[in-house]
């Protein structure tokens, strides 16, 4: 199927009538849109809005088993907690983006998140709404972090604003990463031209792999937190204060293991580790910014 699906892609995928599919969106009850002058269905949203109703329907959501695991993109802090705690949680990061889609799937319990959304000048929420409305996620704030350049030792080459990558080159995230979509922000903000940067492929699927890149001298620089450049002694160049958010399954933020993660959170040990890895601020940790419905 495509990406839009029309009236009657719809009720074939839902296997109902047309008539009905026009009711729903009088209703306002499946995601839709006018934009093109008729209606139009994202495909990934209805799939969404179908689970949500099967999976917490009154009397079945507690037949519904995600694994307990957390997805999205990789927080350091994040990562030593989760073994830190005992919360027998595993991950799977892959990227802010991938781990919203493999949350909305149920393929895990939590998402770690921090995708830039200029025009409110905020982060995570949006996206929340947009892919995977109407459902019952708690978005959680973990720290703030600095983002930065990751540059060889000493900055040799002089780097010191984002501008100065013309004519360099980059090791850029995957496009499912929230580095990216901030690294491209950037860029777009400080009027340089894609085409001005040599961006190296592969990207780098992890900000380890970013600072392997750099220090191996594969490339100029490349966007990270500040902790991976402490972690393997390159240069760092500060640019953007984020947000780093968790988005969990409301019922399985009470659960135990998240709960567990959290209270070991709130411990002198994890505020000297945070203080330890550099460029973090807790103290928003644990501040609810979205609870879907």
């Amino acid at each position: 199927m495509a990406e839009y699906l029309t009236t009657k892609e719809v009720a074939a995928l839902l296997r109902i009538k047309e008539r009905k599919v026009y009711e729903l969106v009088a209703d306002n009850a499946i995601p839709h849109s006018r934009v093109t002058g008729k209606l139009l269905f994202p495909r990934d949203m209805v799939e969404a809005w179908v689970r949500r109703h099967v999976e917490f329907r009154e009397g079945t959501e507690g037949l519904v088993e995600r694994p307990m695991v957390v997805a999205g993109s990789h927080d350091p802090l994040l990562d030593w907690a989760l073994r830190e705690s005992g919360s027998g949680l595993a991950t799977f990061f892959d990227g802010s983006l991938s781990g919203l889609k493999r949350l909305a799937e149920g393929g895990a319990v939590a998402a770690g998140m921090h995708v830039y959304e200029p025009q409110a000048e905020d982060w995570n929420r949006a996206h929340i709404r947009e892919r995977i409305p109407a459902m019952p996620v708690i978005l959680m704030e973990w720290a703030t972090r600095t983002q930065g350049l990751v540059l060889a030792p000493g900055n040799p080459q002089n780097i010191a604003s984002i501008s100065d990558l013309a004519g360099r080159s980059v090791i850029p995230r995957q496009q499912e990463a929230g580095s990216r979509v901030l690294l491209e922000y950037l860029m777009k903000r400080a009027g340089l031209d894609g085409a001005a940067v040599t961006m190296l492929d592969p990207p780098a699927r992890s900000e380890a792999d970013v600072a392997l890149a750099v220090a191996d001298g594969k490339a100029d620089a490349g966007l990270a937190v500040e902790t991976v450049a402490r972690q393997y002694r390159l240069g760092f160049l500060p640019l953007f204060r984020e947000r780093y958010d968790l988005a969990v399954w409301r019922r399985d933020f009470f659960e135990p293991p998240l709960q567990k993660l959290l209270s070991f959170a709130r411990t002198p040990a994890f505020a000297a580790r945070a203080e330890e890895l550099g460029g973090y601020d807790i103290t928003g940790l644990g501040a609810v910014r979205y609870n879907g419905p």
